[in-house]
């Protein structure tokens, strides 16, 4: 819940961020349409549209729907990108319910003399699988992506380990 709270949180804050530069952006509109046009030209050209061809773009996207064509093109805000706090808090209660499970089902079948090394051990291969499936499924670099999440999950434990040691509540 904890993850689910902070993902809400932080999600939330991004999508008050886009809402806040949508109504500025659409109070700029509503004041001063030609030097909207215009801005919205000179990013075409930017993206190397001759000006005219810019011009002409930026009159019929503004003409069919100029705060769209502005969140897009301007603000990199598109429906498709959209924050969506519930669905990312979502999202994260699930991915960490189904992350802790599995160290929880080892801790239930482990053998409780070796127990730490069971869950440091799986805990670890768990990891390593989950980065790469989701290196595979975003199309990135499947070693590199296995690599960070297994390396900084790595880390994670040692740091918690350590703070353990220092405060005594290992056990």
């Amino acid at each position: 819940m904890s993850m689910a709270a902070g993902e809400y949180v932080s999600v939330s804050s991004q999508a008050d961020t886009e809402e806040a530069d949508l109504r500025r952006e659409r109070k700029e509109l509503e004041s001063n349409d030609p030097l909207e046009r215009a801005e919205l030209a000179a990013i075409y050209v930017s993206r190397g549209l001759d000006p005219d061809l810019a011009r002409q773009v930026a009159d019929q996207l503004m003409m069919h729907d100029a705060l769209g064509a502005h969140a897009r093109d301007e603000l990199g805000i598109s429906e498709i990108q959209r924050a969506r706090p519930m669905l990312a808090a979502v999202a994260s209660a699930g991915t960490f319910a189904v992350g802790g499970a599995l160290p929880l089902l080892v801790a239930l079948l482990a053998p409780a003399n070796t127990l730490a090394a069971y869950l440091v051990g799986t805990s670890l291969a768990f990891l390593a699988i989950l980065g790469f499936l989701a290196a595979r499924t975003g199309g990135a670099r499947v070693m590199a992506g296995t690599l960070r999440v297994t390396f900084w999950g790595a880390v994670a434990m040692a740091l918690t380990y350590g703070a353990g040691a220092l405060f005594g509540t290992i056990v």
